[in-house]
């Protein structure tokens, strides 16, 4: 009789526990790491560099045997201290949500259901079409609007893209292509990269995406803008998509959403809105009268980890006609044919609004972050991040030694160290280092953007731990270290190069 050992997998030929109580007080053990991890993000370190120790562990070779559960749970544990810092109400680095608690409940859920969000009718799907009607609702999108979480506004603007474009060329394009149809789109200078990444992605070309210049609130220039529509038009193109920005990246200016929304119903043009963490204005009091545009656009991509601190990554593209929407992405082979009954029923699919049919469950913990919290709460957590970036923006005006290179006009403040008589290129060193030192002092991570060719301390806020006393802790360190060895090192050598 021919020997058979796999019929029957014995404990060691599994991936299950071989003691599931002892497996139980592990996972709480980690839980209990977690949750600590979590509890004291507004002490100590804001960003710590992972040692060279566990570097060096991170580079063994692939495991033949096993390490076991023990020793694995024990690497990780090991890390917890490392991460970027975002947690932390210090943390101004770009812009980064801060999480939740009591979002690593939805994450344990959603990994215990381990569920393939792109199809089927299972009880995932309906927890994600859920979060779709919320979101039409919270934009004041009609019910013919259709969404898809995804990982972020990257991909919302990949997918939101290519329905522009399939619904310009009627879908021909999907499988003919766009050789020779001279599609070209506009935004701002001021606008997110993932615009041009987007363009690339759909084949249509970074040089198709028209950089109009921004004005002095860094918000795009309408005047420019029709110039451009018109020049392209007169030499043959198909202008076909106009992108406004809501919060850009570098110092979180609106757009003029009404007027791009009037330009594009003139002219004929789709109208997308990059609203990253700025759309979420819409649930504050101070900001929701800047964002009335939004409801006009013909589709937006926004982050739920951003401004409503869902843990990462979580991300929306949201698209005001279902029917178009749908014909960019639907392809139903055999082996994924709609039935109306069973398991293969729940149609339409996700599938057919993106491009992955391997989903994992996202959208539980941005369900749960809603319904946890309510919209009311979360957009009083958006205010008084304005506010606080507006209180920044004042100190810097009154502190001497520091200029305030933007207007403050959402959550994000740019300022700089300055010294009279120092060229631009030394101060922007000096700058420089000043961040890199709080960063690697585990004070603050501000991050540095340019604004009119100068290097600038970026401060976004984004985090709902942030308290005006972690501003003040801010500008009292950029002072001190502004005057620190380390800074001056760096003056002297910038001073040489200039000279030279």
């Amino acid at each position: 009789m021919t020997d058979k050992p796999y019929d029957e997998p014995t404990p060691q030929e599994s991936l299950d526990p071989e003691n599931w109580e002892e497996f139980r007080a592990q996972a709480r053990r980690m839980l209990d790491a977690a949750i600590d991890r979590m509890q004291g993000s507004r002490q100590g370190r804001v960003w710590t560099e992972l040692p060279e120790g566990i570097k060096d562990q991170l580079k063994s070779p692939l495991p033949h045997e096993g390490w076991g559960t023990e020793d694995v749970m024990e690497r990780m544990e090991t890390l917890l201290p490392y991460g970027a810092g975002n947690t932390n109400p210090r943390f101004f680095g770009w812009v980064h949500g801060s999480g939740t608690p009591s979002n690593l409940l939805a994450d344990i859920a959603a990994s215990a259901m381990n569920a393939n969000v792109g199809g089927r009718d299972h009880g995932a799907i309906y927890v994600e079409k859920q979060v779709i009607r919320w979101c039409r609702e919270l934009f004041d999108f009609p019910e013919t609007a259709s969404g898809i979480v995804v990982s972020g506004t990257s991909m919302a603007t990949v997918i939101a893209m290519k329905v522009a474009r399939d619904a310009r060329l009627n879908f021909a394009s999907r499988k003919d292509g766009v050789c020779g149809h001279g599609l070209v789109g506009y935004t701002s200078t001021e606008t997110h990269s993932c615009v041009a990444r987007a363009f690339d992605l759909i084949g249509l070309g970074t040089n198709a995406l028209r950089r109009i210049p921004a004005d002095d609130r860094f918000e795009i220039d309408m005047d420019a803008l029709k110039v451009a529509i018109a020049k392209d038009r007169e030499a043959g193109l198909t202008p076909f998509v106009v992108i406004g920005t809501a919060g850009t990246v570098n110092v979180g200016a609106i757009d003029p959403l009404e007027d791009l929304a009037d330009l594009c119903a003139e002219e004929n043009m789709w109208f997308h809105i990059d609203g990253a963490f700025g759309a979420l204005g819409v649930l504050s009091e101070r900001v929701a009268g800047r964002l009335t545009g939004v409801k006009r656009a013909d589709s937006l991509a926004f982050d739920f980890h951003k401004w409503l601190h869902v843990n990462y990554d979580a991300g929306f593209a949201l698209i005001r006609d279902e029917t178009l929407h749908r014909a960019a992405f639907t392809d139903r082979p055999d082996y994924l044919k709609a039935k109306e009954r069973g398991l293969a029923g729940g149609n339409p699919w996700p599938v057919e609004y993106g491009p992955e049919l391997s989903r994992g469950f996202r959208a539980l913990k941005v369900w749960a972050q809603f319904a946890e919290f309510g919209v009311d709460r979360l957009g009083r957590m958006i205010t008084r991040n304005c506010y606080q970036a507006s209180y920044l923006g004042e100190q810097v005006e009154q502190t001497p030694g520091l200029e305030l290179m933007a207007p403050v006009a959402l959550n994000i403040c740019c300022f700089r160290h300055v010294e009279p008589g120092l060229p631009d290129a030394v101060l922007d060193a000096m700058n420089d280092e000043i961040v890199i030192q709080l960063q690697e002092q585990g004070i603050a991570a501000p991050s540095t953007t340019r604004l009119k060719g100068r290097l600038a301390i970026r401060v976004n806020i984004t985090n709902h731990r942030t308290a005006r006393r972690d501003l003040d802790i801010l500008l009292q360190e950029v002072i001190r270290i502004a005057a620190s060895d380390e800074v001056a090192a760096v003056k002297d050598e910038a001073l040489k190069a200039v000279q030279q």
